[in-house]
């Protein structure tokens, strides 16, 4: 890590676009510290290769890279002479997996689900997970007595099977953002002309996706605001910031089923004289509202392993302060994995005037204004160029419900439809939860499952980071209530207590007055 001398500058690690707001990076709303970077980033990268392994036969990982302290990623850039040796090492099934998980899931839902994406949520639930139970129970009996040496090891287990976890999370939940892609252009194209005229068409095709997960409303002990483990957990904060109120939400599920239902009726009848289209449309609100669950139920779980990572962390460091290598056990965080582990071996290492640099170093990248997308696209190959449409993009302009926007708006994605005005509430960090009231806007970078009762106060959501298929957008439409995603910068653009108005479905925030 280095000192951030003005201007600071943005540049790509490698070739191609790389993004900050997928895969890990909508985890991680802050700059890494060290030790997450060097030690539990690269473990859970492995997993994830170990996952792909098992699916496809083949590692083809995914590039990333730490810009400024942010966590970055870019697909691989595939090459006329390494592909045809993938396909072969696959044994032809690279070429069949990306079809159905890729194409098919846009194009044919149902398809992708029967013939690939269904065996392998299946494999999560019998397999993945209860392994992933069954790894941190098991660190749960020796946490508390562990040498420095096996809490290394159980650092290492437990970061691995997340990562395995995460591939099944991109592969089976994230299908979710491309089934609704489908959804949104069916809408648009047979349905948002004929509905028109009904009250419910205002809110484009995602009023059919309100009020129906089942996100649990209060989190799970593991829940997490960043999967760097330097943060705390839902069961460390506590308080009433994370306590949903005793207050039924029954009349609101009520109004958004009666909501959901009118709208729904309304298409089939429009559709009921096309038998073949109303069968599509069947089918992709089923496979859209299925995969939107199933998306949200695996990002919950991600993180079942972060009480005894955090644990593990807290232990080490409570080593190395015997031995005077560090002042606190929370520094160990702000060290390489090199340095933690000659610390733990070796005595008479001091590494406390680095820990204090290298905090200052992190403390002034947590404010930088971090962008979304960083380089520039390149062909099949790695030249440079346009690579043809993009699908996110694509999904994200199939989902607006408008196109027209106030002068001084926020632009994002349109996560969740509706409109709500209301006081904003800038929240940086889970302890400040407790200051959220009950009819504030939420502004946060990005929210993850530990957010979850605050969706139940909030009149509406936006965030720096997310998709479509994001923790705010899935949980936002939950509740019924507006959500913008992906705007970039809107923590730094709005201000607590200042008046906006969202519009989730046209994936704007109002603000009346100029923004710098």
């Amino acid at each position: 890590m280095t000192t951030l001398p003005g201007p600071v500058s943005w540049t790509a690690p490698g070739k191609g676009v790389w993004a900050r707001n997928f895969r890990l990076g909508e985890w991680l709303p802050d700059p890494m510290t060290p030790l997450f970077a060097d030690w539990l980033l690269p473990r859970i990268e492995t997993g994830f290769l170990d996952g792909m392994e098992e699916d496809v036969r083949v590692r083809v990982p995914f590039r990333y890279g730490s810009v400024n302290g942010w966590y970055f990623n870019s697909p691989p850039i595939p090459k006329p002479r390494t592909v045809v040796p993938l396909i072969l090492r696959s044994r032809g099934r690279l070429p069949w997996f990306l079809v159905n998980v890729i194409l098919r899931t846009s194009s044919n839902p149902a398809a992708a689900h029967r013939t690939v994406l269904h065996a392998l949520e299946v494999k999560w639930r019998e397999q993945l997970l209860p392994t992933y139970r069954n790894i941190v129970s098991d660190a749960e009996r020796e946490v508390g007595t562990a040498s420095p040496a096996r809490l290394v090891g159980l650092v290492d287990a437990i970061s691995r099977q997340a990562g395995m976890h995460l591939w099944s999370l991109a592969v089976v939940g994230g299908s979710a953002w491309k089934m609704e892609s489908a959804l949104a252009g069916f809408w648009r194209k047979e349905l948002a002309g004929p509905l028109s005229g009904i009250p419910e068409s205002r809110l484009g095709h995602q009023v059919l996706l309100r009020g129906l997960t089942g996100t649990p409303a209060e989190p799970c002990p593991h829940a997490v605001y960043s999967l760097d483990w330097y943060h705390p957990i839902a069961s460390e904060v506590g308080g009433a910031g994370l306590t949903v109120a005793e207050e039924s939400g029954a009349d609101v599920a009520s109004a958004l089923n009666e909501q959901r239902s009118q709208a729904e009726a309304a298409a089939r009848s429009v559709l009921f004289d096309s038998p073949g289209m109303l069968t599509r449309f069947d089918s992709l609100l089923t496979m859209t509202r299925y995969y939107a669950a199933v998306r949200e139920e695996q990002a919950l779980h991600l993180s079942l392993g972060w009480p005894i990572l955090r644990r593990c962390a807290q232990r080490l460091g409570e080593h190395l302060v015997s031995t005077g290598a560090i002042a606190d056990s929370q520094d160990i965080h702000f060290l390489t994995l090199d340095e933690m582990l000659g610390g733990v071996h070796h005595q008479g290492r001091d590494y406390r005037a680095q820990i204090d640099h290298r905090r200052t170093i992190w403390h002034d990248q947590r404010r930088l204004n971090a962008p979304l997308i960083i380089g520039e696209p390149v062909r099949f190959g790695g030249e440079p160029g346009r690579i043809g449409s993009d699908p996110v993009a694509n999904a994200v302009e199939a989902a607006r419900t408008s196109f027209e926007y106030p002068e001084n708006a926020i632009i994002g994605h349109p996560a969740s439809t509706g409109r709500a005005s209301g006081k904003v509430r800038v929240l940086e960090r889970l302890e400040d939860a407790s200051s959220f009231q009950a009819g504030e806007i939420l502004v946060a970078r990005s929210t993850a499952p530990a957010w979850t009762p605050l969706f139940a106060r909030a009149a509406a959501v936006v965030t720096d980071g997310g998709t479509l298929a994001a923790h705010a957008s899935i949980v936002a439409r939950e509740y019924g209530i507006p959500a913008v995603v992906g705007t970039r910068d809107a923590t730094r653009r709005l201000h607590t207590g200042q008046h906006v108005t969202v519009d989730g479905g046209a994936g704007y925030v109002d603000t009346g007055t100029p923004q710098g």
